[in-house]
């Protein structure tokens, strides 16, 4: 049965803004709403993991005893739940003092190989905030974005999508790249994409060169 509260979000007389501001002054609440994730109508449960992921960017810490939760929603069956929770574990990394996100990197870091763009969009777009995070797992997490090269054309993921992808790793490279050891190979993982047709990465990869090279 829903609470009281999940169910003014499923009839709409509370939006995720005002559910957002009600649990921010009260995480007492913050177990309804995981509870909610699981919830039959997609109003609640996409209603929930917005909040969550609102809430998980500018309080990591009344989130992070929940953290192994998040990184079992890695497994749903709903995409849109594994992107909540692929940004809710990337914010909480910051607060990740027991190394929760370490053990769950492989995990992480596997949907660099999903045939849907949007998620290995989502990896590789929240990898500077992990970096920055966890400095000491700058080199694993270059030597996963460097793999972008090598991603297979999909129906979901099309040749353009390769493209999008490739100019979020660029971005996420740019957060951290005074950082990275292995500078050359990713400043020509960035020079590949100098001269591509899609203007934005063109214009995303000549700054990037620009700055950094």
């Amino acid at each position: 049965m829903e609470s009281k509260l999940l169910g003014k979000l499923a009839d709409k007389s509370i939006t995720t803004k005002e559910l957002f501001e009600t649990v921010e002054q009260n995480s007492d609440l913050i177990p309804q709403l995981l509870k909610g994730i699981s919830s039959s109508k997609a109003s609640i449960r996409y209603g929930c993991a917005k909040v969550l992921m609102d809430l998980s960017a500018v309080h990591p810490e009344l989130l992070y005893e929940y953290m192994d939760s998040f990184i079992s929603l890695l497994d749903s069956k709903y995409r849109i739940l594994i992107w909540n929770a692929m940004a809710i574990v990337a914010n909480l990394a910051k607060v990740d003092k027991e190394k929760r996100f370490d053990a769950a990197f492989d995990k992480y870091y596997s949907f660099m190989n999903d045939e849907y763009m949007v998620t290995v969009a989502n990896v590789v777009g929240h990898s500077g905030k992990i970096a920055l995070a966890k400095p000491y797992l700058i080199d694993k997490i270059t030597n996963e974005l460097l793999k972008v090269d090598n991603i297979s054309v999909t129906p979901h993921l099309t040749e353009e999508c390769r493209r999008v992808i490739a100019e979020n790793a660029i971005k996420s490279f740019d957060q951290f790249f005074d950082k990275v050891k292995q500078k050359r190979r990713v400043i020509s993982f960035v020079e590949k994409y100098a001269l591509s047709p899609r203007k934005t990465l063109k214009v995303t990869a000549e700054n990037f060169l620009k700055k950094w090279a």
